[in-house]
């Protein structure tokens, strides 16, 4: 028993879609003698496996010195927490059947990602009648040309976007980028900030974490770059960073607080990519996926210099 360690807490919880739950006297495997309130209301959500959670009130708390009970909120000798995700699946289990699952807006000429910014410009570069005097007859290709910013349509963000020096698209390893176990994070709607708790009750280890908050819906209008939109809190980027996620991605406009009140500030960017995690933005189609049991991939060119670059963002289902 020596150095295991429990609390003992009344919780009152407050969900994000509405309504609450109130816990006396719960007790809980703690990591050590000592834990705040921020970290065990985390750890108390991920053992229940509680969804959508807004906030966690802790009062009464009590450290006791008593045997764990193998709580999945607890990380265990390896560094993993025990127990299964909420929604206790494993992934893929090896079948034959798969299903590929599109998770990227289509770039096209004209189109606004970012409101107010540059639009990318498609045309030909080589034409199919200019290219015939170059080849016998009945033969003809088309080369095309586009002109554009990185930041166009579902586009990954490397190191190299926010920090000098940091790994580029060609230094970006592979094992972030493609064939990714993935999980899907559903956020209420209406949320916007989506922090720590609301992350709690998922295993992210080694995962791409994809946040689906519907803002997709809104892409291409005026609103997608409305102050309200949907973003991760730095608190939430570092505990997704604390935890080992492997990359982040979300279908809305901005994974930071884009609002005048964030006053430029970027967090979640800051903490995930001084992590050395991607993240991909803009992405769509989310609602197709189920929460876990797939694999993830959002893989650019390898352009030397760049930070950030479109990508064709897809999942692949087993379905055996």
């Amino acid at each position: 028993m020596t150095g295991q360690w429990r609390a003992q807490f009344d919780a009152e919880v407050i969900f994000a879609n509405g309504g609450g739950l109130r816990t006396d006297g719960f007790r809980l495997d703690i990591p050590g003698r000592e834990i705040g309130d921020a970290e065990l209301a985390a750890l108390f959500v991920r053992h229940l496996g509680l969804l959508m959670v807004a906030e966690v009130r802790i009062s009464d708390k009590t450290v006791l010195q008593e045997p764990h009970k193998g709580g999945r909120g607890l990380a265990g000798p390896d560094g993993l927490a025990g127990g299964t995700g909420p929604d206790g699946g494993t992934g893929p289990d090896g079948g034959t059947g798969r299903r590929l699952v599109e998770l990227s807006h289509v770039v096209a000429d004209g189109m606004i990602t970012l409101p107010g910014w540059p639009a990318p410009r498609i045309t030909e570069w080589l034409t199919r009648e200019a290219s015939r005097a170059n080849y016998a007859p009945g033969t003809e290709f088309q080369v095309g040309r586009i002109d554009m910013i990185a930041n166009t349509g579902t586009y990954l963000d490397t190191p190299a976007h926010r920090f000098a020096g940091g790994a580029d698209l060609a230094g970006t390893p592979l094992d972030r980028l493609a064939d990714l176990p993935g999980i899907v994070v559903r956020v209420p709607a209406g949320t916007r900030a989506i922090d720590r708790l609301m992350l709690a009750p998922y295993d992210v280890t080694g995962r791409a974490v994809l946040l689906h908050t519907g803002w997709d819906a809104h892409f291409g209008t005026d609103r997608y770059g409305a102050p309200e939109a949907p973003h991760l809190t730095g608190n939430g980027a570092r505990a997704l960073v604390e935890a080992g996620a492997a990359l982040v991605g979300t279908d809305s406009i901005n994974i930071d607080d884009m609002s005048p009140a964030a006053a430029g500030e970027r967090p979640a960017h800051s903490t995930l990519l001084a992590a050395g995690v991607p993240i991909v933005e803009h992405l769509t189609g989310l609602d197709a996926l189920p929460p876990e049991g797939f694999r993830f991939t959002a893989a650019p060119p390898r352009v030397a210099g760049m930070g950030t670059f479109p990508v064709r963002a897809f999942a692949v289902l087993d379905t055996a």
